[in-house]
């Protein structure tokens, strides 16, 4: 039996091949970033073919350091940027567009007309998701409505979507020659279209959007040993199952082994992503979550989630290393938000795209308030951290009272946290105090890529089951509370007032 699992992490900057050992060690892996396009105010773009082109460059890097060859990795596991739209030509392969991107906001009218007629009530009752820029099925209708030739292929069956899971799975075992055209429930459950009961496209809410059933993949289990195929076009040099696909949070979810109603997770990345595991219960919210799969393993019954996701957290201290150059480097924050006791009455609230939940308002615009004369560069990055971590108490406070009103309640004991925010410590004592509960980092910080190899080793019985991951996982630093009570209510307070202050600031419904 092979000795190694391979993972696939395709995310919104770059993409990363990991290879792991069976105790779920890293033994080599190799990242590369990708074009961040902008073609005008609110619209982010990706090249499809560039990305491609990255994922065989990174697979080929990674086996090459460990001297490795494909034929050693006795499966792959895929993870993905969820939400991102691609449409292609299934004769050609040549992407009818560029991807829009999960951030991107020019379907704003569209989200805004779904929510004035009544239709988003039927998709949050279905697929468990407000009307919002963020989902897949919008993007899909704007392309079709406003790239030339793009309706008529998808009614002819030439034009197929994907997100970013699909077109790679689509390139890796054949492409144009034969190439698989699926998804997992996870990323199908990001789009708007399908249907949380069934786990099947839905009709009706194909016909909101006008869209074909033939351009969307096949829904597939997260892990399972034959529904997507085996490479066929990557640098390996080897027929390599793949054999697990979960979308970024859900695989974070997985790498956490947040295996049991209750547990929770928080990803800190371009955004932050808290999921909180709910078994196989569907908790529709009410307090503006998400309701989404968090995995399904082979036959078994899907797992569902409440998720509350956030669109610019880590991206915000890229902002003010890019655009206002108040640092070189984004570790940078840390040392000059440590140079302050606090933000000296400063919050900044980075809803450069809207805000995700749990408000859901694509209206709002990013602000800084309480500036005054006292105030310097340093509390302004410290308010970032903080800014970080309140988006993740107003997510962590949904999700209590969601549980709550469906007889459920949880009392988080300890928050779980991963990728790059988490290296920063003051971040993590921020997010800590604002909370009031734990912070608990694990060992192996990659936990999107482990999840991913996780899924793909389980259905192959490289890993037996839940039970051997949890063993697998391990601490490596933790966050205790530090502030009063009445420090924190008159943060979250403060923090609350400066929301208000971004909203209605642009019109979405024209």
């Amino acid at each position: 039996m092979a000795d190694f699992v391979g993972a696939v992490d395709q995310g919104t900057t770059s993409t990363r091949f990991m290879i792991f050992d069976h105790d779920g060690a890293e033994v080599a892996h190799h990242q590369l970033e990708h074009e961040q396009i902008m073609p005008r105010a609110g619209w982010v773009e990706h090249n499809p073919l560039e990305i491609w082109e990255r994922t065989q460059t990174v697979v080929g890097t990674a086996l090459a350091k460990a001297g490795l060859q494909g034929g050693d990795l006795a499966a792959i596991g895929i993870t993905n940027q969820r939400e991102t739209t691609i449409v292609w030509d299934r004769t050609t392969g040549r992407p009818l567009t560029n991807a829009i991107v999960w951030q991107d906001t020019r379907t704003d009218r569209i989200a805004a007309a779904l929510e004035r007629d009544g239709r988003g009530d039927v998709i949050r009752r279905k697929a468990g998701l407000p009307p919002a820029t963020y989902f897949s099925a919008g993007k899909i209708q704007w392309v079709l409505d406003n790239v030339e030739g793009a309706r008529e292929a998808a009614e002819r069956g030439d034009a197929i979507f994907g997100t970013p899971d699909t077109w790679l799975i689509w390139n890796m075992t054949g492409g144009p020659d034969g190439g698989t055209h699926v998804t997992d429930v996870t990323n199908a459950s990001r789009t708007m279209l399908m249907d949380l009961e069934t786990l099947e496209w839905d009709e009706e809410l194909l016909g909101f959007f006008g869209i074909p059933r033939t351009m969307l993949p096949d829904i597939r289990p997260s892990s399972h040993p034959t529904a997507y195929g085996t490479t066929a076009r990557t640098r390996m040099r080897a027929d390599v199952p793949v054999t697990g696909v979960l979308g970024d949070q859900q695989a974070a979810t997985v790498g956490q082994v947040c295996f049991s109603p209750g547990e929770a997770k928080n990803t800190y990345g371009t955004g932050n992503f808290m999921l909180l595991n709910t078994g196989n219960e569907i908790v529709r919210s009410k307090h503006g979550l998400l309701t989404t799969v968090a995995y399904q393993l082979g036959e078994d019954d899907p797992v569902y989630a409440l998720e509350g996701s956030i669109a610019v957290t880590g991206s915000a201290v890229q902002w003010l290393r890019d655009q206002l150059g108040i640092i070189t480097r984004a570790d940078d924050v840390e040392a000059l938000a440590a140079k302050v006791d606090d933000s000296g009455g400063v919050v900044f609230v980075p809803a450069f795209s809207g805000l995700f939940a749990p408000y859901w308002r694509s209206d709002a615009r990013g602000a800084i308030v309480g500036l005054s004369r006292f105030n310097t560069s340093s509390h302004i990055a410290r308010a970032t951290l903080e800014a970080i971590c309140y988006q993740s108490r107003d997510v962590a406070d949904a999700m209590v009272a969601d549980t709550e009103a469906h007889g459920s309640a949880i009392d988080l004991d300890v928050l779980k946290v991963d990728g790059g925010v988490t290296a920063n410590r003051l971040c993590m004592q921020l997010q800590a105090d604002i909370l009031g509960v734990p912070v608990s980092k694990p060992k192996v910080p990659e936990t999107t890529a482990l999840g991913a190899a996780y899924a793909a080793g389980l259905a192959t019985g490289f890993w037996s089951g839940a039970d051997e991951l949890r063993a697998n996982w391990a601490e490596a630093e933790r966050w205790e509370p530090t502030w009063s009570e009445e420090q924190r209510a008159e943060g979250h307070a403060r923090w609350k007032r400066a929301v208000e202050r971004t909203l209605d600031w642009v019109e979405v419904d024209g």
